[in-house]
């Protein structure tokens, strides 16, 4: 008979594991939009959104369990990286587009994946794999997700284009 300490303990398994690095993900690109819109400092919006999204259940929907190491991570490598990341993204960008004038959630999102594309070992087709699936939650109807992919396989090439 198990209990349900025994099964809080179990080891996650590798599709749980690859969920909680998804959330982590929709949740830095939520959080540094959120930085950007409200001028929270990156502590503040990291505490915030560990004590109230991770997990949380809001009207009804339960939010994802994250990987909070990745997800501070990711906020703090933005935070730290941005204007090197900016910059990689202005070059990705058609020149009629600079980053200043696109979306705040496509910025928040170019930054996060350009910090993970240069700060982490995480393979670049993942990378842009992920953040194609977070496009496509922010903007399920729409032309932004093959953008991303566009955008974000260039920042890949440059960042790392030993991958390619």
């Amino acid at each position: 008979m198990s209990t349900g300490q025994e099964e809080e303990r179990k080891p996650l398994s590798n599709n749980q594991k690859r969920k909680m690095k998804s959330a982590s993900r929709l949740y830095a690109v939520q959080a540094l939009y959120q930085m950007e819109v409200s001028d929270q400092i990156v502590d503040q919006v990291i505490l915030e959104f560990l004590d109230h999204r991770f997990g949380a259940v809001v009207e009804d929907v339960e939010w994802l369990e994250g990987d909070t190491a990745l997800f501070k991570q990711l906020v703090k490598e933005a935070v730290n990286w941005q204007a090197k990341v900016d910059q990689m993204t202005d070059r990705a960008l058609v020149a009629k587009w600079p980053l200043g004038r696109i979306d705040s959630t496509l910025r928040a999102l170019f930054r996060a994946a350009g910090a993970e594309l240069t700060q982490s070992e995480t393979p670049p087709k993942v990378v842009i794999t992920e953040y194609v699936d977070v496009a496509r939650a922010f903007f399920p109807e729409g032309k932004e997700p093959k953008f991303v992919n566009a955008v974000l396989d260039h920042m890949a090439r440059e960042a790392k284009p030993e991958a390619f």
